[in-house]
């Protein structure tokens, strides 16, 4: 398999979990804006979740990029990565609807954790696959912001018992971390 079929296979099934996103938010039944007040909690799970949605196929594009041939173990890596972001619309409605309570903020930022190790899962097994010299290994060097997710998630996760906001200012800025623009794969791609 070629890695444009892969990448091509991943962002259909990215596409996919965005419109189902979309379609959890119900057109209210009424003609008023105040009719709208009770999507707001809705509107911002989906917001939240666009962004982190956006931020790994941004960077899972540029992590094929820099791989120069698929194996059997990136393929079910990649697979690994779908099956967490495809949980997506299910964490981020329950949550929503539910006005960010504790047990769905848990669950959303289980979620979160999981597809970060898959996304790890998928760097490792391109690395392992390319060599250790190999371009995304010299571009992602420690990861620290790869790690550094992880913990900020297993952090919401404990934060849900005791305060959700904390939880769900946690998920932003873990996402405004990702957000700031990752060059480290452009800088060795263009070497």
């Amino acid at each position: 398999m070629t890695k444009g079929r892969l990448e091509a296979f991943s962002d259909g099934v990215i596409a996919i979990i965005i419109t189902i996103m979309v379609l959890e938010m119900k057109v209210p039944h009424g003609d008023r804006l105040e009719d709208l007040v009770p999507l707001v909690p809705t509107f911002f799970s989906y917001v939240l979740s666009f962004i982190y949605v956006g931020i790994y196929w941004n960077n899972h594009h540029h992590m094929l990029h820099a791989a120069t041939a698929v194996t059997g173990a990136m393929m079910w890596a990649n697979l690994y990565l779908l099956f967490w972001l495809s949980l997506f619309p299910f964490a981020t409605g329950w949550m929503g609807q539910n006005h960010f309570t504790a047990a769905p903020t848990a669950l959303y930022g289980a979620v979160l954790l999981m597809a970060a190790i898959a996304y790890l899962v998928l760097q490792q097994a391109i690395i392992r696959a390319q060599g250790h010299d190999s371009i995304l290994k010299k571009a992602v060097g420690r990861d620290w912001k790869g790690k550094l997710s992880s913990v900020l998630y297993v952090v919401a996760i404990l934060a849900t018992s005791r305060a959700t906001w904390i939880a769900q200012a946690t998920f932003v800025l873990a996402a405004l971390i990702w957000l700031i623009p990752d060059r480290r794969i452009e800088k060795r791609l263009a070497t």
